[in-house]
């Protein structure tokens, strides 16, 4: 019973039936083979989900309205834990592998049959009817089911929100269920722990149990949307994009720590989205409605429009910090997770599109954040440099990051964006370098990381010069500068930018040249072994168009036999 002051009358009650705030679709979750006891909360919106999770103690609200909510021992994706069908619809199109692994059908329906058993035994559940994809032609309807309040509001806060008039008749093509309390077993459902993300694209049906990071359901219908539109020739991508004053889009691909979600937030441009989009022949469309950000050590002079969101009510807020007292947020705290995240409706950028879509692009940047402190500032792409980056999908790791490294790391993940690509990785290349060819799209390779020498020695990119340096790109006056090209990896680095050529030649910043030299070649041949199980899925100028590593370079310079 809701607790009130005694001797006042309630000014509002929860009815026993749906209320006038939720949205019921006609087709129920009985048409789904769904039967459960439980009182279900169809589409609420953002107040009712945040009182519910409060209600029930899932959460608690920070001092200027954002939800706070801790994810307990999975503070990130299960990767390991995500396993697709192997059947008529997935056999010869999915890239098996260490990323895509397997999983039995008659697996899946052992699991399915449980999750069933779980839903048929909850007290509440709680639905959201969602699209994936702003662009109406190309979007999927997504329907979710879920056990916690919260979760239902960071899927409806990450989703597109279809308007009241069309969830009456909205029907389901891709349907995710989410039970963190769902433990799976090991032996009958095929599975490596008792966390599973089981994806069947045959049954159009996502099951995640065993994990309470939210994200796993954003990840699952941005893979679904990764296999569903190459064959229609659209070219999902993991990137953020805005839009220019005179109507230029621009894409930012980078994988998580490289700037994607701090540099399309950019003031002077209209923030299409942050994380996932599609490129289609007439735009490039947002997968989603909200934003997903890194709250660790958030600036609010560095990254305003993003730490704005922190003091809004809507926000969802993972793993950050809260004094239980003061309820003041400690955004700098990593006790809980290097990984903390904040989820909010992508209107809360104050030059958000409206309509979460924006013109065909005329700039591609790529991030990396080169912990290694070999790559410049910011580099110009040929069409098929822009397909080798792409499929190397390069950043790196730094000391402390994770158990075991204490050296720069190199990582790899193809597409900017592995474990979201179930088809192999050249459908995405190819038609990344179709698309490039025939917008005339200008390239740009971006590090954000080290400058000076490797971390520990060297220095971050400062933010002003990779903004300054992108501004001149986006704005085609960087196209006129003098270009040199790089001796290691054969891509043209600009001579000069006011106030911030110091640092356009790398080798130039470190204290020991010779040191900057072997730290090179060592990235170089880093990069030559990693592209290696492409080549024979790319054309001889892609093939061309990487580094070359010492022995390579020495074999090319030997005179050809007589």
């Amino acid at each position: 019973m809701r607790w009130q002051p005694e001797g006042v009358a309630a000014a509002y009650s929860y009815p026993e039936g749906n209320s006038v705030a939720e949205r019921v679709a006609k087709f129920g979750l009985d048409a789904q083979g769904v039967t459960t006891s439980a009182k279900l909360h169809w589409n609420l919106t953002t107040a009712p989900l945040v009182e519910h999770s409060v209600r029930r103690e899932e959460g608690l609200l920070a001092k200027d309205g954002p939800l706070v909510v801790e994810t307990g021992k999975h503070t990130g994706r299960s990767a390991k834990d995500k396993f697709i069908v192997r059947n008529a619809a997935t056999e010869s199109t999915v890239w098996w592998g260490k990323t895509n692994k397997a999983m039995e059908p008659a697996a899946f329906d052992r699991l399915h049959q449980d999750f069933l058993a779980a839903l048929a035994g909850k007290e509440t559940l709680f639905v959201a009817d969602l699209f994936g994809g702003s662009q109406p032609e190309h979007r999927v309807r997504v329907r979710v089911i879920n056990e916690l309040a919260w979760h239902n509001l960071f899927i409806r806060t990450l989703l597109v929100r279809p308007e009241s008039d069309e969830l009456a008749d909205f029907v389901p093509e891709y349907t995710i269920i989410d039970l963190p309390s769902f433990r799976a077993d090991l032996e009958r459902h095929g599975c490596r722990s008792e966390t599973v993300v089981a994806v069947n694209l045959e049954k159009k049906l996502i099951l995640i149990g065993g994990t309470a990071y939210a994200g796993e359901m954003k990840k699952s219908v941005f893979g679904l949307l990764n296999f569903l539109l190459p064959p229609q020739k659209i070219m999902p991508m993991h990137c953020s994009a805005n839009i220019g004053p005179d109507g230029d889009t621009a894409i930012f691909f980078g994988l998580s720590g490289t700037g994607k979600t701090t540099l399309s937030a950019d003031p002077n441009r209209t923030l299409i989205g942050d994380d996932e989009h599609g490129w289609s022949d007439t735009a490039v469309f947002n997968f989603e409605g909200g934003c997903y950000a890194k709250m660790i050590r958030l600036s609010a002079q560095a990254e305003p429009e993003i730490y704005a969101t922190t003091r809004r009510f809507g926000t969802v807020l993972e793993n950050v910090v809260v004094d239980p007292l003061t309820r003041e947020l400690d955004l700098d705290d990593p006790s809980l997770a290097e990984n903390s995240r904040g989820a909010y409706p992508i209107d809360f950028i104050p030059n958000s599109s409206e309509k979460n879509m924006g013109p065909l692009p005329t700039n591609i940047v790529m991030l990396t954040a080169d912990a290694f402190g070999v790559l410049p500032p910011i580099a110009r792409l040929t069409p098929d440099q822009a397909m080798y980056h792409f499929l190397s999908g390069y950043t790196a790791k730094v000391a402390g990051t994770e158990i075991g490294v204490t050296e720069p790391e190199a990582t790899f993940s193809t597409c900017f964006g592995a474990p979201f690509m179930p088809r192999h990785p050249s459908v995405y290349g190819n038609l990344l370098k179709e698309r490039i060819a025939a917008g005339s799209v200008d390239c740009w390779l971006v590090n954000t990381g080290w400058t000076g020498g490797k971390y520990g020695v060297g220095k971050r990119m400062p933010i002003q010069a990779t903004r300054a340096l992108l501004n001149a790109a986006l704005d085609g006056s960087l196209k006129n500068a003098r270009f040199r090209k790089d001796p290691n990896f054969g891509f043209e680095v600009p001579l000069e930018l006011d106030g911030w050529t110091h640092l356009l030649d790398p080798r130039s910043t470190w204290a020991d040249p010779e040191e900057y030299d072997r730290t090179a070649a060592k990235l170089v041949d880093l990069f030559v072994g990693n592209f290696a199980e492409f080549a024979d899925h790319v054309d001889e100028g892609v093939r061309q168009s990487g580094p070359a590593s010492a022995q390579q370079q020495q074999a090319q310079s030997q005179p050809a036999p007589a």
